[in-house]
Parts: C-alpha cells; sequence; structure tokens
C-alpha cells in the first residue's frame, strides 16, 4: 500500500494531486515553533523539495514547543538539526538547510525559485518584508503568528491581498513569545494549519486559503475567521525594508538610540536619535532617510512619523541583527 493512501482517498485529482506535491517547491522561513510543527506534516505529505532558512540554534527553553528538536540538539543549528530528523520521516522528501536569517537581497534571490513562502518566523520585519516581495512576484504566502495562548494565519498574494492589506500599520504594542510566553500546543495547532493551507494551495484547491484569515483564541476557546479577498492594498506609501549592503554614500543614515547598536556596524554618517526627535528632521532633495533599529519596529514608527510630517517618500527601514542580518525566530 502506497504511504500516501489516506491522503489519496481524499485528494480531489488523486495521484496528480500526490505528483503536484512531489514537484512543489516550498521556501520555509523559519524552523522554530511553527517550523518545528509544519515540516513534518509536509514533509510526511510528500512535498518534493523544502528548503528550510534559518539562522538560529536550538535552546533549551525551544524545546517545549519546538518539538522537532531533542536535548542532543541543543547549541546547533535549527535548520541543519531540523533536516536530519526530516530526513528520517520520508526519504522522498528533498530537503535543503539555509543556515541564516533572511534580509531582503536574500528573499529577492530566493522567492524566484519556489511556487509557496511560508513565514514561520513570526518576526514583524521578516513578515512585511516577505509579502511586499511576494506581492511583487506573484507567489503565495502563508503566514502565522503565535503569542501566549492565541495565534492567527493567514493567506496572502498571489490572486489574494497582501499582508499589508489587513495590516497596513502595525498594532501599538508588538509581542513576541519572548515577551508573552508561549504555549506549546498552540503553536502546533497553528503550525499544522499553516500546512493545511500550503497543501491546499499546492493543489489549487476550492475554496483557496489564499484570502482567509483563521484567527483562534484558547484563554476563551474561540475561534473566528473571515475572508478578505476585496481588501484594497493601502494607497499610503510606506517605507521598504532593505538590507545594510543597500546603504549608499548619500543615504541619511539613522540609528534609533535604544537599539544599542555600534554605528561603526554602518557605512557613512550614522546620527543616532529617539522616536520623537524625528519631529525635527527635514527632508533633503535626493537624499534617502534611512532608519535602523534592531526588530524593525522602533525604526518603523520613526520613518512613518518622518513620513507624515515632510512628506518624503524616499525612506527605507533595516531590521539589523547583532551579525547584520534580519532577526528570525526566538
Amino acid at each position: 500500500m502506497s504511504r500516501y493512501d489516506r491522503q489519496l482517498r481524499i485528494f480531489p485529482n488523486g495521484a496528480r494531486d500526490q505528483a503536484r506535491l512531489r514537484q512543489a517547491r516550498v521556501l520555509v522561513i523559519g524552523a522554530g515553533g511553527l517550523g518545528a510543527s509544519l515540516l513534518p506534516l509536509l514533509v510526511g505529505a510528500g512535498c518534493g523539495y523544502i528548503a528550510i532558512m534559518d539562522h538560529d540554534v536550538v535552546a533549551a527553553h525551544n524545546l517545549h514547543r519546538q518539538t522537532i528538536f531533542r536535548e542532543s540538539d541543543v547549541g546547533r543549528l535549527k535548520a541543519e538539526c531540523a533536516v536530519r530528523h526530516l530526513l528520517t520521516l520520508n526519504s522522498e522528501s528533498q530537503l535543503v538547510a539555509i543556515p541564516r536569517a533572511m534580509t531582503p537581497d536574500a528573499a529577492m534571490t530566493l522567492i524566484p525559485e519556489f511556487d509557496i513562502v511560508i513565514d514561520a518566523a513570526d518576526e514583524v520585519a521578516v513578515t512585511y518584508a516577505l509579502s511586499d516581495l511576494c506581492k511583487r512576484r506573484n507567489t503565495p504566502f502563508i503566514s502565522a503568528s503565535v503569542a501566549g495562548r492565541m495565534g492567527y494565519v493567514g493567506g496572502f498574494c498571489r490572486n489574494a491581498p497582501s499582508y499589508r492589506a489587513i495590516f497596513p500599520a502595525l498594532p501599538d504594542r508588538v509581542m513576541t513569545c519572548g515577551d508573552t510566553g508561549v504555549m506549546g500546543p498552540v503553536v502546533a495547532v497553528m503550525g499544522a494549519l499553516q500546512a493545511q493551507m500550503v497543501l491546499d494551495v499546492l493543489m489549487d484547491t476550492t475554496p483557496s486559503p489564499l484570502g482567509l484569515m483563521f484567527q483562534i483564541n484558547f484563554e476563551n476557546w474561540k475561534t473566528a475567521q473571515f475572508r478578505f479577498d476585496d481588501a484594497p492594498e493601502p494607497e499610503t506609501p510606506y517605507a521598504a525594508f532593505i538590507d545594510a549592503t543597500s546603504l549608499n554614500a548619500t543615504d541619511r543614515i539613522f540609528l534609533m538610540r535604544r537599539a544599542e547598536l555600534d554605528p561603526h556596524l554602518f557605512k557613512g554618517d550614522v546620527e543616532t536619535i529617539e522616536v520623537d526627535e524625528v519631529a525635527h528632521l527635514a527632508a533633503l532633495p535626493g537624499r534617502r532617510c534611512v532608519f535602523i533599529c534592531r526588530r524593525g519596529v522602533t525604526a518603523w514608527r520613526a520613518a512613518e512619523s518622518y513620513m507624515r510630517q515632510t512628506g518624503d517618500r524616499n525612506v527605507a527601514i533595516i531590521a539589523f541583527h547583532q551579525e547584520g542580518e534580519m532577526t528570525s525566530p526566538a
């Protein structure tokens, strides 16, 4: 009996759908809690080529929710550990570890090579940067986020609106699992929903999960969902995420003071600034303003404030990890 017999029984086109999965090229950003939950499901289902991108290492505090890893993996690269364990699940899948952080430059290079992109990083800068590029490339984008006992998952881009259509601006407070804590089963549920969305997109099922948002709150055991197929893309110009390598000699570089980053990490003159000091900046024609912080959140708020007051649209954001790369999952 085929290892895929039970899913073939419900696939709309049977063996043809299985062949589509075998030919699919899937890019997964993040091998943390979401990635560790969704990856075994995609590999088990027979997705043919999966690239796993994550620069982080396994830590002891990951193990309660990132159940793909073992105690012996602590201190080792997540992407490489994930590939090693997943190969024992399905030798028919081709798995590739990319043990580095996602950056806008890396995304521009990688995304054209894949049929679908999965955002399992749960990091605001990564999500917006990936969505912007997927929208430009007409590539389906499945994103999820979890904090505490709550989470959501959505299908974006290709023939659906982008992430910015639903979240055009940052919430007042951006939380991570490091801030709020997180329950392992909540992460597993959201990762499983991501995996199901991916399979449905690859098999082109109807209705499509692209254009669908699904939310779960385990504090009160309530779920909610809505479709956003006709949601308009934001008309207000926004600052794009870029790499530090994209800086040029004419850029005006502003390092958010609380980022506690060494200005010498960046080329050119760097000015440290607080968000409330942005009100004193004036636009200089022909010169781009670039705001930098660790996670991109404070830089985003500074960029929005600057654009509102000056009308300048030549603005960019860098979310800078200590090693010089965009942050990825905790």
